[in-house]
């Protein structure tokens, strides 16, 4: 064999399999620029809780509760899925609803109105839910205030005496004043008690649920006007 052939052979050979090398390498990046480019950290840009149309607890009872979801909505791939679990939730009357890390909301010592919502944080920010509105309401007896206008107890005076209430609201004097009012929560037992002065020495009530000496017990179902007659 021609020994200029043979090394004219070889070199061709080895010039491809540099090519051969260099493509394989140029690949190799623009596929490690590829894959740069694409690996970007997973990003939540939403948290919804549901259910999200609120609700009622009909007193204050902490073995009623409301179970709540956190959905996350991602990108980078987008996605969509449960993060109950993962969340802060959070209450921001905690004395009315209490709400668990994994989303259980309860009533816990007042009546009243509470906003539930879930959040967390993620690189530097505060991704935070919709709020969902949880009322606890119930019986007077509980602290618990029914909607609408409350009824109203208006105290009348004759002769010299005073009338006070307990729960308070009532002060009534009558050398200041013959009537006085005040608003009380529906189904509330008000005790009036008089007591006379100056001259007088008795006192006779109208309009009460049921009196004895110088007290007058009144239940406040609807706006009552109450009578103290000194004597």
């Amino acid at each position: 064999m021609n020994r200029k052939w043979l090394g004219c052979c070889i070199a061709a050979k080895w010039n491809a399999a540099r090519w051969i090398g260099i493509f394989v390498l140029a690949g190799a990046g623009v596929g490690l620029l590829s894959l740069s480019s694409c690996a970007r950290p997973t990003q939540l840009i939403s948290i919804s809780i549901t259910p999200s149309t609120g609700g009622t607890f009909g007193g204050v009872d902490p073995a009623l509760y409301f179970q709540f979801k956190a959905i996350g909505t991602y990108i980078h791939p987008p996605k969509t899925v449960d993060i109950t679990d993962q969340v802060d939730w959070q209450s921001d009357n905690p004395q009315v609803i209490t709400i668990t890390s994994t989303g259980v909301a309860s009533p816990n010592q007042d009546c009243g109105v509470a906003q539930v919502f879930a959040e967390m944080h993620q690189d530097g920010n505060d991704i935070v839910s919709n709020q969902d509105s949880i009322t606890v309401n119930g019986p007077a007896a509980e602290g618990c205030t029914p909607a609408g206008p409350q009824p109203t107890l208006t105290t009348s005076l004759t002769g010299s005496g005073t009338v006070v209430s307990n729960p308070p609201g009532i002060d009534c004097q009558s050398s200041s004043s013959t009537s006085c009012n005040s608003t009380f929560i529906i189904g509330t037992s008000v005790t009036l008690t008089g007591t006379p002065t100056g001259t007088s020495t008795l006192v006779s009530w109208t309009g009460c649920s049921s009196s004895s000496g110088t007290q007058c017990i009144v239940v406040m179902e609807n706006s009552i006007t109450v009578t103290a007659a000194f004597q």
